[in-house]
């Protein structure tokens, strides 16, 4: 495992989990210019904290935005994202009035999102490393 990649540990587990998540604006339309997108940053960020998540980087485009997070076990990606989306949105509304004529029909996001784990050795090798756990014994 990475140096750099710190193990965690809660009441009954260890874990070192990680998620990108990609947030794509309403119809794609190209809402998101570098000062919203810094917005976003620090509306992530304070989501994070409060739920106990670390964002480890966030970057965006024109369209969508990139984010990669560290979680616990207690954490479901489903509400963060929620939780994400929703302040985001509203935040960005508030803070941003210049943009919301971008919006499609007042809306930021598209109410789907790309979520997929991160981190750790490939596949194939935990498959190889699973499957040798126990050789047969002659």
């Amino acid at each position: 495992m990475d140096k750099n990649q710190a193990i965690r540990t809660g009441r009954h587990c260890v874990f070192a989990l990680h998620a990108h998540l990609v947030f794509v604006t309403k119809y794609r339309r190209h809402v998101l210019d570098a000062g919203a997108i810094q917005l976003l940053r620090e509306h992530f960020a304070r989501v994070c904290e409060k739920a106990d998540v670390k964002l480890v980087e966030m970057n965006g485009e024109d369209d969508h935005v990139h984010l990669l997070v560290e979680y616990s076990p207690t954490v479901q990606l489903s509400t963060l994202v929620n939780s994400l989306k929703g302040v985001s949105s509203r935040m960005l509304k508030k803070e941003r009035p210049d943009i919301t004529h971008r919006y499609w029909k007042n809306v930021l996001w598209s109410p789907s999102y790309f979520a997929a784990s991160c981190g750790g050795a490939p596949l194939s090798v935990i498959k190889q490393y699973v499957e040798n756990q126990r050789t047969p014994t002659s």
